[in-house]
């Protein structure tokens, strides 16, 4: 029947919008999408975009760069754990706190 449960799922109806999949790789690519904005890097990501694998797996998709973009975003990468490190080193939780608990 046309309501039952298993019909309702076929291949013919799935809409990958009944996924949270779906959403949390949409949401993640809006998250990094305002990141590279404001890093200017906006038209670096022309391929940028949520999507799902046949598994109905949420992907986000960053496409291919330039090798130029790909140094530019790991120096952001490096600078952004960086400033963690220093952060968590300034707080007293890095690091620093637990070696010296070792000695």
């Amino acid at each position: 029947m046309r309501d039952d449960p298993t019909h309702r799922h076929d291949a013919a109806t799935w809409s990958p919008l009944d996924t949270d999949d779906w959403y949390a790789a949409r949401n993640a690519t809006t998250v990094l999408r305002d990141v590279l904005l404001r890093a200017g890097l906006e038209k670096d990501f022309p391929y940028l975009r949520a999507d799902l694998n046949a598994f109905g797996h949420g992907l986000v998709e960053l496409g291919r760069v330039s090798p130029a973009t790909a140094e530019r975003l790991a120096e952001l990468l490096r600078l952004a754990l960086a400033a963690g490190l220093r952060r968590l080193e300034e707080s007293g939780d890095g690091a620093s706190e637990h070696q010296a608990g070792e000695d």
